[in-house]
């Protein structure tokens, strides 16, 4: 490790700065954050030195191993009372072909799932719609239901009863006692932090319209999640206009609740797409670049166990490259459903997600929507009525029984 140490330091273009930083991490210590700040001067010329470093990180505590969550994606409701800049999942009553799925179509593409070997049900819906639109109400009040909460929960229990698939919200954000009552029939749940910079809310920004987007309610909500002791997925939103301190804070903010709660059981890093129709339609991407640097930075921030994911159908063409800075998940891949938020980006075939992660010299595993660490050595965090459906469907490690033969042998 001192000789790994002292090559990096001769590295072309890093600073004085940024190397002390760097090899504070490497030596075990948990960064400030006037020095995880400095990680914002890393030059171009630097960043093959920065990700060799957060892999190296990443090594020492999550080793070779690189999973993904076999899901479907079940678009419960596309209403939604918020209009984010970029979102081309969310549709007014007037555009939607349904307000919601029936419970007998959500348990339909529940079984048609588990033919096909998944295991997770990703539950995706807009924002309380109920609070914008009449046409939301009416039909939840003549199907039996005060809110899209419940209605959700209802879902949830009949794919939980009625097939072995194991759901996972993402239902925005929640009261404590909402939370409560949906843990009961979730495995773990989500809601994706995208950035802690109020300024992203001000007049021409993304979340301008989007009051769920305010930082302070989506930390409320992060920090809920940690009190009830839920696993919980979160992350953030890169290339929508922030900078790299921006994204440096929400890191530190994410790391903070983590080493509070240890709760934070995966953060993604979802790079923006720009999506015709939309606001920002002629937004910029990211550059491959700049997203490297991101991974890395993340990695380097929220230390060498933190589960850390880049979506892979978003970088169809160079997703490999996440491996070389740091991450060591793919998130859900879908062999049955498209990615409805993304839907111009198709999943990868396992068979060639699999072939380009052996080739780097990582091991690809599947795992339910809990990861491993948290079944066996954290189970207060399991709710007792999704325990033994979880033990049913791994093996001693924590993954999915029967690893990814199974799933490359009928994709």
């Amino acid at each position: 490790m001192r000789a790994l140490r002292r090559r990096r330091a001769r590295a072309p273009g890093v600073s004085r700065e940024v190397n002390r930083v760097v090899e504070n991490v490497l030596r075990g210590r948990s960064l400030s954050r006037d020095e995880a700040l400095r990680l914002a001067d890393c030059s171009r010329e630097a960043l093959p030195w920065l990700c060799g470093a957060a892999a190296y990180l990443r090594d020492l505590g999550r080793g070779r191993t690189v999973s993904f969550s076999p899901k479907v994606f079940i678009p419960l409701t596309r209403l939604c009372r918020d209009e984010c800049g970029y979102c081309a999942f969310r549709q007014s009553p007037g555009e939607a072909e349904r307000l919601y799925m029936s419970l007998d179509e959500v348990v339909a593409l529940a079984r048609a799932a588990e033919r096909l070997g998944c295991t997770e049900a990703l539950f995706t819906l807009g924002e309380r719609p109920e609070q914008r639109y009449p046409e939301a109400r009416q039909w939840l009040y003549r199907n039996g239901y005060r809110t899209t909460i419940e209605y959700l929960h209802q879902a949830c229990r009949r794919v939980l009863t009625e097939t072995r698939l194991l759901p996972h919200s993402n239902p925005g954000t929640l009261s404590c006692r909402e939370m409560q009552y949906l843990k009961g029939v979730n495995a773990s749940m989500g809601l994706m932090l995208e950035n802690v910079s109020e300024r992203l809310c001000q007049e021409g920004g993304p979340h301008h319209r989007a009051p769920s987007k305010r930082p302070r309610v989506r930390l409320k909500v992060l920090r809920m999640a940690g009190e009830l002791r839920i696993p919980f997925t979160t992350g953030l939103l890169v290339g929508m206009g922030e900078t790299r301190k921006e994204r440096i804070e929400s890191l530190l903010r994410i790391r903070d609740l983590h080493q509070q709660y240890g709760h934070i059981q995966e953060v993604i890093i979802q790079p923006f797409r720009a999506k015709p129709d939309t606001p920002m339609a002629s937004h910029p991407e990211l550059s491959m670049d700049e997203l490297l640097w991101t991974v890395a930075a993340a990695r380097l921030i929220l230390g060498p166990t933190v589960n850390l994911q880049v979506p892979p159908n978003l970088s169809a063409t160079t997703y490999p490259l996440f491996l070389l800075a740091g991450i060591n998940d793919w998130g859900g891949i879908s062999p049955l459903t498209i990615d409805y938020v993304n839907p111009e980006a198709p999943w990868p075939q396992l068979s060639e997600l699999r072939r380009k992660t052996e080739m780097l010299g990582f091991t690809l595993k599947p795992r339910p929507p809990v990861y491993p660490e948290y079944i066996r050595e954290r189970t207060e965090y399991i709710s007792e009525s999704i325990k033994h459906r979880l033990h049913a469907l791994i093996d001693e490690d924590g993954y999915i029984r029967g690893g990814i033969d199974r799933y490359v042998c009928t994709t």
